[in-house]
């Protein structure tokens, strides 16, 4: 299949032969089973360095993999670890790798091998879990602020308010009660248009300006699940924040000052990683309608990747206990202790 051609041509309303497109358009009035396949086409109009973007996007999934593995690894099996922060760090390290690879192995098999066929179900599942993901992650950093704060602002009271699990299940029900409607809300609509996805994942709104009906429901929902999640868990950890800045200036002296906020510098450094390209990807796509499609989609893969790839780094840089185990395991590796 030549996608290259179509993403060039499909807006004009023209196509190359043998093109997604065409092949879809004929099967409309037919009952062939591939009626209910998507395609994915990458990254529009850089069809041609698809195999150069593919170097640097895996390598950074890979960077991702061992990072976030290695963490899970030191934290479960070293007793000393076992502490809210470290369990939340273990379960956030988990969320990145499941961020991740949802939609990784997809994109490097679009970038190697120009394969972006996928079922609608498949299309949904994909989408169902990476909108479950981000959501969890965004409540994990929630959650993580929240601990800061009890820790130094009302260190008596730290272990006895919320513990992790509780937290966990929480954000899990939580993020499966917001996303669950997403899946009913495309089921409903016709497809009876093109079927071709100027991406390289399933997501909300990708797929479903692809109906033939009115999305108006699709878009309020959208916007109101962002803002009602991602939105207000942001604004809540802002204000966590600003209660602990105002409770360490409070404190005694200035070595006091420095251990409470080298605490909190990498969680602040994660959660920066994790919204500003989320808030960007996000008012881009619904308003930043002169930024090229190219771009936007560049980034969106560069979202699922950096974050998770940078976090295992940050902790791994700023946390003197993580890079205590790190050692050790480095060591014992080498046969040196």
């Amino acid at each position: 299949m030549e996608f290259v051609c179509f993403s060039r041509q499909v807006t004009q309303g023209s196509c190359c032969p043998a093109s997604p497109l065409r092949m879809i358009t004929s099967l409309s009035n037919s009952s062939d089973p591939l009626l209910d396949t998507f395609f994915l086409v990458g990254i529009p109009e850089l069809e041609a360095v698809h195999i150069w973007i593919s170097i640097p996007f895996c390598s950074m999934y890979l960077s991702a993999l061992l990072g976030n593995s290695v963490f899970i690894v030191i934290i479960t099996i070293e007793r000393s670890l076992h502490k809210p922060m470290y369990i939340y760090l273990s379960v956030l390290s988990a969320t990145d790798l499941a961020l991740s690879s949802t939609t990784v192995p997809k994109m490097l098999q679009i970038l190697w091998f120009g394969d972006g066929s996928i079922s609608f179900g498949g299309c949904l599942t994909q989408m169902f879990f990476i909108h479950t993901v981000f959501a969890l992650e965004s409540f994990i950093l929630l959650a993580m602020a929240f601990d800061r704060y009890m820790a130094i602002c009302h260190p008596l009271r730290y272990a006895s308010v919320l513990t992790p699990q509780a937290i966990g299940k929480t954000g899990i029900v939580r993020s499966l009660a917001c996303v669950s409607l997403f899946i009913f809300l495309l089921k409903r609509l016709p497809y009876c248009g093109h079927r071709l996805i100027p991406h390289t994942y399933c997501e909300h709104m990708g797929i479903a300006r692809l109906a033939c009906s009115d999305i108006t429901v699709n878009v309020v929902y959208g916007l109101t699940v962002i803002l009602l999640a991602m939105g207000l868990d942001a604004v809540l950890i802002a204000a966590s924040y600003v209660l602990i800045l105002c409770t360490v200036f409070r404190l005694p002296s200035h070595k006091a000052w420095h251990e409470a906020l080298n605490t909190c510098s990498s969680h602040l450094c994660v959660i920066l990683i994790f919204y500003i390209p989320a808030f960007f990807s996000f008012l881009t796509h619904r308003f930043g309608h002169h930024i090229p499609p190219h771009i936007h989609i560049f980034l969106a893969n560069i979202y699922m990747l950096v974050p998770p790839m940078l976090n295992p780094i940050v902790y791994g840089v700023n946390n003197k206990e993580i890079r205590k185990q790190v050692l050790k395991i480095f060591l014992l590796s080498r046969g040196e202790v």
